[in-house]
């Protein structure tokens, strides 16, 4: 996403201007072809409502850009008002409550320097100019979510723009099935959010980094080590395995391990990533080093310099699966030799998901997660490379128990991202809030009919139940 400062436009398909203000929407910089009817750069809540009321007299239907970092340009669609929401990007901070009001546009490494400075948590993106609107929509998988918990379930109210362009507040209470859309539904929301109330947590005290790296003919080794050690590790880990044709560290194809820790104490953060340094396979490594004092601020820009580059071409998906280490070792194998060239890599995640998520959107994860980052500079190199990730998900589909929304391609290959019944759940809260389906949709809609891994702990109210809620509130809507 390229924020220059300067006060938002509106443009027309054609008009001087908004070529750049298209691509200036999106990271991956793979052109789709497609092109809006219109673009609006909201500076405001109240230019979103004009522009949701707008596009209802025109006819079209609305897409919404916070941060521009959807892998599959699912905000650019043919012949709609695409609204672009990264100048929504205040940031208000109530130390005392331990809550911050943000708008959708805010961008991650902005909200956590603002923290930073007063000592306060939440989990953000990774990568620093991710917008928090999408972020939370999808989830939220980031710093420190295997000890705080997702960032959806952070948020406690959202300020939005409905489909009739009445602007409402959502919360536990008030247009509680919105409320309960908006936490994991990712690009297939109904609404157009412009502002998210979080919780806040104390920041924790010791913020580190432990690394190792291997030669890439150590995988199996590798990915089998990180398998068994995976339920043992502390909760303010985050233990990544990070595959790459070339690292400078590495000098070539290169595994490299990485466990970020956000401790109360360096003991503790010692202690919690000992396992690195202590492991039975650190003979193997070509490098292990120690325990790094590292800001996420230098850990996100240190991500991004490395493996997130601007201006490159994007082939990316992803699967959660369940499966044991040894029935996914043929699929990783192929996948490292048939990777695009660096810095192409390939992230392995170990989740461990807790119990006890809040009733919300959001249902579907696994033990582990894997996702595959192609990228190239080249325009010509598109058709040779477009269809590499999703090619190698679609081969371990049969290993998945579904996708994450934060590096989905359902353009390219339909998955599951939702249980059945949130999936219906979420068609019903749709139906009623906005029955135009005047808000774009997913790609492609959630693969649905039960299968391995999916995760229905809660009962789920029926959907006659649900609707009947949903005309009551809709009903009885309160506007800000």
């Amino acid at each position: 996403m390229i924020r220059d400062g300067k006060r938002g436009r509106n443009f027309r398909r054609g008009e001087p201007g908004y070529e750049a203000a298209l691509f200036g929407t999106s990271f991956n910089r793979r052109d789709t072809g497609r092109r809006p009817a219109r673009i609006v750069q909201a500076n405001s809540a109240e230019e979103v409502q004009a522009a949701v009321l707008a596009a209802r007299q025109e006819g079209l239907k609305v897409s919404l850009c916070s941060g521009g970092h959807s892998w599959s340009q699912n905000h650019i669609r043919d012949d709609v008002l695409m609204l672009d929401l990264s100048r929504l990007n205040a940031i208000e901070i109530d130390r005392e409550a331990m809550s911050v009001r943000i708008g959708a546009g805010v961008e991650g490494a902005a909200l956590n320097r603002a923290l930073a400075r007063r000592g306060l948590f939440v989990p953000t993106p990774h990568a620093p100019d991710v917008g928090m609107g999408g972020f939370l929509l999808q989830g939220g998988f980031g710093w420190g979510s295997r000890a705080f918990g997702l960032g959806c379930e952070q948020v406690t109210a959202i300020e939005a723009v409905l489909a009739d362009g009445r602007m409402v507040r959502a919360d536990a209470e008030t247009h509680a099935e919105l409320y309960w859309a908006a936490r994991g539904a990712g690009p297939g929301f109904f609404a157009a959010v412009t502002a998210y109330h979080l919780r806040l947590h104390k920041r924790p005290r010791a913020i580190g980094i432990q690394l190792q790296f291997f030669a890439m003919d150590q995988l199996d080794t590798v990915f089998r080590w990180v398998d068994e050690m995976g339920p043992s590790v502390s909760r303010k880990v985050e233990l990544q395995v990070l595959m790459s044709p070339y690292m400078r560290i590495g000098g070539g194809p290169t595994i490299e391990v990485i466990a970020p820790v956000l401790a109360d104490s360096w003991a503790e953060a010692r202690a919690a990533t000992a396992f690195v340094r202590e492991s039975a396979i650190r003979r193997h490594a070509r490098l292990t080093l120690p325990l790094i004092p590292m800001s996420l601020d230098r850990m996100q820009k240190g991500a991004a310099r490395s493996h997130f580059p601007d201006g490159m071409h994007w082939s990316v998906d992803n699967m959660w699966t369940d499966a044991p280490v040894e029935a996914l070792l043929p699929g990783l194998r192929r996948i490292a030799e048939t990777m695009p060239p660096a810095p192409s890599h390939v992230l392995w995640l170990d989740w461990r998901p807790q119990g006890g998520r809040p009733d919300m959107a959001f249902s579907v994860e696994g033990q582990r997660y894997i996702a595959l980052y192609g990228e190239w500079k080249r325009a010509e190199d598109d058709a040779r490379f477009d269809g590499w990730a999703a090619g190698q998900m679609r081969a371990m589909a049969p290993l998945a128990c579904g996708i994450q929304l934060a590096d989905e391609n359902l353009g390219q290959r339909p998955a599951r991202f939702l249980t059945d019944a949130n999936a219906a759940r979420l068609a019903a809260a749709r139906g009623l809030y906005d029955p135009e389906e005047r808000f774009v949709r997913w790609m492609a809609d959630p693969v649905t009919g039960g299968g391995e891994g999916e995760r229905a702990a809660r009962a789920q109210p029926s959907i006659h139940t649900v609707t009947a809620a949903l005309t009551a509130a809709a009903s009885s809507a309160t506007t800000m």
